[in-house]
């Protein structure tokens, strides 16, 4: 694939009828020629990466759809089985766990609730280990 590639600052983000519209700055010495010659309309695949100051690229975390792929997990469901010692565990019953353990009512809490991330972070790294220590090297 070839794709354009160029520095660029974010500088409003609206909604419409229709959806979000990201407005962005970029430098002269930056933008492709190529995206200068395309007609407006031109539909593009995009990806982002936020910068730090130090240049280096910041991670994004979503833990929400973290969480519900992880309730959804045979091998969450298993550890959770095993570290409470229950006879079965099921999606209701991983969901149950993670609510009581973080604290909030949906998933979506997992947002802006910082204590609640903390504690999801961490159980999330509880889970990893356990599920990691029998894998051959």
């Amino acid at each position: 694939m070839n794709a354009l590639q160029f520095e660029a600052l974010k500088v409003a983000l609206k909604q419409d009828s229709t959806g979000y519209v990201l407005t962005i700055k970029i430098h002269p010495d930056e933008i492709p020629e190529e995206l200068l010659r395309d007609f407006v309309g031109s539909r593009y695949m995009v990806a982002m990466a936020r910068i730090s100051d130090d240049e280096t690229l910041t991670p994004y975390k979503n833990r929400v759809k973290q969480a519900g792929m992880l309730c959804r997990s045979d091998d969450f469901q298993r550890w959770i089985k095993e570290i409470h010692g229950l006879n079965s565990a099921s999606e209701s019953i991983a969901t149950k766990f993670l609510y009581d353990s973080c604290g909030i009512a949906s998933r979506t809490e997992l947002n802006g609730n910082a204590k609640a991330q903390i504690v999801f972070d961490e159980l999330v790294k509880q889970f990893e280990s356990w599920r990691d220590r029998d894998v051959p090297f």
